[in-house]
């Protein structure tokens, strides 16, 4: 064969191995690719089908209202409202800033401040551009269809008692949880579960279809409070008259149910509005009645004469001689004012609010006696209602370092210990409850287990002594046309940096009502009054009288004292031409409370004695 025809065959054969190979390739490569697409379309489907869906499928969360407050008889404190937040996707709306201006102009933003935002978050897809907006409002920003914005529904609370009840509800924060009081502390309860459903965006991420639902949505509980927004209304009304015609810095006030430990008021001055608490410093949103401690001053002494009563060291008619009105104790001296009250019986002592009465008292009572007495009252010990920040207050331990050999002398009228009028509307509760101590609740029908810690009869006896202080003492301005009332005042000096400071006190009443049957407890607290009355039962009792007068109506509580309604009715002070305050008797000559030149507050180890011409402790 030629050469020519050599070279012929030779390329014939290299095309056709060429053209074999090229087929074979391509033959693979097809069938590398079919099973590539069978994998991925039938066997590892999920990976790719998951990505794709990101491209255009999106979980959009479902907003919850948060449950309901009301107040015992179902009238509501807390609701939440429906609104809407706008939002912006940076990223869209910056790749169209000639809509800038509108927007801003639809949101009364300046456009400088809203570009500036816009620009901080150029590589995010999510900011807030408004939020709790007027649903209306909102929804005339998205018609704008300017690219990137769009609404979410959210829900706002809202408080129709306002700074009424503002300490005890708390409020929400913008994204709607629990921040203070009874908000927080049920914060769980209350807020619900929001839900989630799937959704189909576009390329500009508006919503085209909802595909299916995630998970429902699930309200939040209602809640169903002690209190009573009319007895709320009517204690802070009181309070603020109270504080405003004494120049007080501020006041709390407490009602509970004796039988049931239940909260029916709890009011505090100064106050918030929690539907605008922006403007709201952290010294008024507290909530004083649990939070903040007072030295409870005479309040004291009854729990001191049911210590004595109970451990059989007194009876109620046993001597007691306060002559000659003073009485030194170590370095310290120890006055009763404004006058030497003589012999007094047990009830005299709380009648008169005899220091020196009760001094003499408590030197029978063993220390550890009385110290497990008083915590069994409550003091020192936290009330667990479940309120959030609550005290637990200050006892000192016999044998701690904070025990002086005058320690106990001076709690058995009130100094040297520190309580919340919490604490005090519980400890009195107790003595108007038979001797049973409840822990206080703020929910209605919670019923917390009682704890005896005297007698029914000495706490029936105690109260009778209470009587005394509202017919015969320096409390009859706490008195009740038709009913039988018992308290104890007080007045103690106020602690500073440097010790006691003359004129600032703290003016108390504690007191219970009807005192045959009795049903409430109440306490009052004015603190620092700078007026011309400077007593407790001259500032603090009147705000009894008149909120307590208002719930024995409103709850319907029928009188124990018919004999004072029939005598007043003859007298033409009830049923004829009203009067004012005709329950409020004038307080005679013998019972008026001591010039406050005289007040000292004696046998604190911690407070230099002063001149003995300037000694006495203030009832």
């Amino acid at each position: 064969m030629s050469k020519h025809g050599r070279n012929r065959t030779r390329t014939q054969f290299n095309l056709r191995n060429r053209m074999t190979m090229v087929a074979v390739g391509l033959g693979l490569c097809a069938v590398t690719l079919v099973g590539r697409a069978a994998y991925v379309q039938l066997i590892n489907n999920d990976f790719y089908q998951r990505e794709g869906e990101a491209r255009y499928l999106r979980e959009v969360p479902i907003a919850t209202s948060r449950g309901m407050i009301t107040d015992r008889n179902g009238e509501p404190v807390a609701v939440s409202t429906p609104v809407a937040s706008i939002w912006v996707n940076p990223q869209e709306l910056l790749r169209a800033p000639e809509h800038i201006p509108q927007l801003a102009q639809a949101l009364s933003l300046p456009v400088d401040e809203l570009t500036a935002k816009l620009t901080q978050k150029a590589d995010k897809e999510f900011m807030y551009l408004r939020r709790r907006m007027n649903p209306d409002v909102a929804e005339q920003v998205v018609a704008l269809k300017i690219p990137g914005v769009f609404s979410q529904r959210e829900f706002r609370r809202y408080y129709p008692q306002g700074e009424a009840m503002a300490h005890v509800l708390g409020f929400t924060n913008i994204d709607d949880r629990g921040q203070e009081g009874l908000e927080l502390a049920f914060d769980e309860w209350l807020r619900g579960k929001p839900g989630a459903k799937r959704v189909i965006r576009d390329r500009k991420g508006a919503i085209v279809e909802s595909i299916d639902l995630v998970r429902p949505a699930e309200p939040g509980k209602d809640l169903t409070l002690s209190i009573d927004r009319r007895i709320q209304f009517l204690a802070m009304r009181e309070l603020r008259n109270a504080v405003t015609a004494n120049k007080a810095a501020g006041g709390s006030i407490v009602i509970m149910d004796v039988a049931t430990g239940e909260v029916m008021a709890m009011a505090n001055l100064p106050t918030y509005n929690p539907n605008s608490v922006s403007g709201a410093t952290p010294d008024t949103r507290r909530n004083r009645a649990v939070t903040d401690l007072v030295e409870p001053g005479s309040t004291m002494k009854p729990l001191t004469i049911a210590t004595a009563l109970q451990n059989h060291v007194v009876t109620p008619d046993t001597v007691i001689d306060t002559n000659p009105g003073y009485m030194s104790l170590g370095r310290y001296t120890i006055r009763d004012v404004p006058r030497n009250n003589g012999v007094l019986n047990v009830t005299g002592v709380i009648t008169r609010s005899s220091n020196i009465g009760a001094a003499k008292i408590v030197a029978r009572i063993p220390d550890q006696t009385f110290y497990d007495s008083v915590r069994g009252f409550g003091y020192g010990v936290a009330p667990n209602s479940g309120f959030p920040g609550e005290s637990a207050g200050v006892v000192a331990r016999p044998g701690s370092p904070s025990w002086y050999g005058t320690t106990k002398t001076t709690m058995s009228y009130g100094y040297g210990l520190s309580v919340t009028p919490l604490q005090i509307a519980q400890a009195y509760s107790a003595l108007a409850n038979g001797g049973q101590v409840i822990q206080p609740t703020f929910v209605k029908g919670q019923r917390n287990e009682a704890r005896q810690v005297i007698d029914p009869e000495v706490a029936h006896e105690v109260v009778r002594m209470m009587e005394t202080v509202v017919t015969q003492g320096g409390a009859k301005q706490a008195a009740i046309l038709g009913y039988h009332v018992a308290g104890k005042t007080g007045t103690a000096r106020k602690n500073g940096p440097n010790g006691y400071e003359r004129g600032h006190y703290n003016l108390l009443f504690a007191g219970v009502v009807p005192a045959t049957a009795p049903r409430y407890a109440a306490v009052i607290v004015v603190n620092d009054p700078q007026g011309s009355l400077q007593y407790g039962g001259l500032v603090s009792a009147p705000v009894f009288h008149h909120v307590m007068e208002g719930t024995l109506r409103l709850m319907d509580v029928p009188p124990d004292d018919i004999q004072s309604w029939l005598a007043a009715q003859a007298a033409g002070k009830v049923g004829g031409r009203p009067i004012s305050n005709p329950a409020v008797l004038p307080v005679p000559q013998d019972a008026v409370e001591p010039n406050a030149a005289a007040e000292f507050d004696a046998a604190l180890p911690t407070v230099a004695a002063p001149a003995p011409a300037a000694t006495g402790v203030r009832q």
